[in-house]
């Protein structure tokens, strides 16, 4: 049964906006400045034969509204919002990057979830970010050397999605990157605070030093007109020759040189690039309150949002989601990152003997497991937590890997007047990625996201490093059914590094859970978790910091990114939803 909640004014949570966190080893900041004149209204269209769209950045919205009116499909206005997002948002997604699909065909009545995670060149070995002496390098020690470098993978996504969903031509979908990026337009207020930030390690690149700073060697300011030349000439190459004109040529050996250049001769080589492939996957489902919600397989870890909200379902949800609920999410969401450190990484890598990763990831979503594990949520934090054992022989002699990731992320969502879907998360790993550029685009450090260490007190660890490996990431695109007649009810992600998981999840607790309005569910403070500490929002209520810290929570209090961006469609109208802490907005026609 769904609870609605009759007043929002005894919520818990309010609405409001956010910054970024402050730089750590392990966790970094894209130096955001909150922007926009509030907050989206409602849209009282009729669903049927209505297109929308979500992003973090009106240019990039306005690109994707283009395609919709055109009458492209969900995937077609995708190519179009991912390729201005690489422009205008270059610190946190981009064609040197890679991503994760999910699509809702309105025909079939199914979800495909599409994997564009980037992999390792066949240079790397799992010891790779270990010091001479055997221990770990820090995070920023190993994103600087260069080896960072997974194969670029949001092309392979784009076109893999294309071609079975794709309805417009595909050199026509890259209009307004191209004339953005050879006309200009204004540097924004985000890109123009994250390159001051990163001005020191961004100089070091000969691309980046050409196009980033003025002669003075400042960075460039808010407003400045931004031109893009290389970006242009790529972008231009890929909607006339394909994603082949990506992954060989002068794009794909322009990429090798620059990764080369830093990282030493044989790093990556032409081959590694031309034989990466996306993989289309399926996804991950749960129940929660009537609804069915289906995110990522791993590679992505977002099944932790389902385990979240399965065990707090099991648990029993309060009529209102007072203080005290986000003591018990606390502790349901460190049990699911417990789940998470032991079990998820690399798909092939996951598999046993007898078990295959999909295997894994059901059971680690099924009812009776996570009502067995909701039984673990006290009256107090339990002074630490493990993984559970869902099935048997699925790998709990393993490590557990507490590897990390930072918010150089953004997310999308888009519907076209087909009734499809794309909820699609894209990502560059930290903010501007390995700080190395080709074509005009950043090149990821996607590989920090394995695991730094092959094996922890002897045991192996699933997230380890290796060639042709995907490593583990919390990007969360999600799109929710209505369990009964399956129809689809909203689509939302986030940025946020490992953080993505409880943004998402605390927004479709708030918003399923609670009736909130989904703008209001979108802007309300986060609540996210690890195994060991939960992170809260600074600008929660003193009454629900006061609840985590009196359940006994290790809490920690601070700034958190997002860039949420959906929309909701069962109330008779689409709800559209732009996160506040980024500069993104929602459009919708017919």
């Amino acid at each position: 049964m769904r609870l609605i909640l009759p007043s929002l004014m005894c919520l818990a949570l309010v609405a409001c906006g956010g910054g970024e966190p402050t730089p750590t080893e392990t966790e970094e900041t894209e130096t955001v400045v909150p922007v926009g004149d509030g907050l989206p209204e409602a849209i009282d269209n009729e669903t049927k034969g209505a297109w929308a769209v979500a992003a973090a950045h009106p240019l990039a919205t306005k690109a994707g509204a283009r395609i919709l009116a055109e009458g492209g499909s969900a995937v077609d206005a995708a190519i179009a919002v991912q390729t201005v997002l690489g422009l205008v948002e270059p610190q946190s997604s981009g064609l040197g990057g890679g991503g994760f699909m999910l699509f809702y065909d309105a025909q079939a009545g199914k979800i495909t979830a599409y994997d564009g995670r980037e992999a390792a060149p066949f240079s790397a070995e799992p010891g790779m970010f270990l010091k001479a002496d055997g221990t770990p390098m820090s995070y920023q020690e190993a994103r600087l050397t260069g080896r960072a470098v997974g194969v670029p993978a949001t092309v392979a996504l784009l076109d893999l999605a294309h071609r079975e969903h794709g309805r417009l031509a595909w050199g026509d979908l890259f209009d307004d990157a191209i004339a953005l990026a050879t006309e200009g337009f204004p540097v924004p207020a985000r890109m123009a605070s994250a390159l001051d930030y990163y001005s020191d390690v961004l100089a070091k690149d000969e691309m980046a030093a050409s196009l980033y700073f003025n002669e003075d060697g400042t960075t460039l300011a808010e407003g400045t007109l931004f031109v893009n030349a290389p970006y242009a000439e790529a972008v231009t190459a890929i909607a006339e020759g394909g994603a082949g004109a990506f992954y060989s040529g002068d794009i794909a050996e322009e990429i090798v040189a620059s990764v080369n250049r830093r990282a030493g001769p044989g790093t990556m080589t032409l081959e590694d690039i031309s034989s990466y492939e996306a993989v289309p996957r399926a996804p991950v489902c749960g129940g929660f309150v009537g609804y069915k919600i289906c995110t990522m397989s791993p590679p992505s870890s977002a099944l932790a949002m389902l385990q979240t909200l399965g065990m707090l379902e099991a648990h029993g949800l309060p009529a209102e989601p007072t203080p005290e609920l986000w003591a018990s999410y606390g502790e349901a969401g460190r049990l699911a990152y417990a789940d998470r450190a032991q079990f998820v990484g690399d798909p092939i890598a996951m598999s046993t003997a007898d078990l295959s990763a999909e295997d894994i990831a059901e059971a680690l979503v099924a009812p009776d497991y996570l009502a067995e594990r909701a039984q673990l949520i006290g009256d107090r934090a339990a002074p630490s937590v493990e993984a559970g054992t869902p099935l048997a022989d699925m790998g709990q002699d393993r490590a557990a890997d507490m590897s990390e990731e930072v918010p150089g992320t953004s997310h999308f969502s888009i519907r076209d007047s087909y009734g499809n879907i794309v909820s699609m998360t894209g990502t560059v790993e930290g903010a501007f990625g390995s700080y190395i550029m080709a074509g005009g685009m950043f090149l990821n450090n996607e590989l920090t996201d394995f695991s730094f260490e092959p094996e922890i007190d002897g045991e192996v660890v699933v997230n380890a490093i290796g060639f042709g490996k995907r490593p583990r990431s919390s990007m969360t695109p999600t799109i929710v059914l209505d369990a009964e007649t399956g129809e689809p009810v909203a689509a939302i992600g986030s940025a946020g590094g490992a953080n993505i998981i409880g943004h998402v999840t605390k927004t479709l607790l708030l918003a399923l859970g609670y009736d909130m309005p989904w703008q209001e569910a979108i802007a309300a403070p986060h609540v996210t978790t690890r195994t060991n500490v939960v992170y809260l929002e600074d600008t929660a209520p003193t009454d629900v910091r006061q609840a985590l810290e009196d359940y006994g929570h290790n809490l920690t209090v601070r700034e958190l990114s997002s860039s949420l961006h959906g929309f909701r469609l069962d109330h008779g109208k689409i709800e559209g939803g732009a996160d506040p802490r980024r500069e993104g907005t929602f459009e919708t026609g017919q």
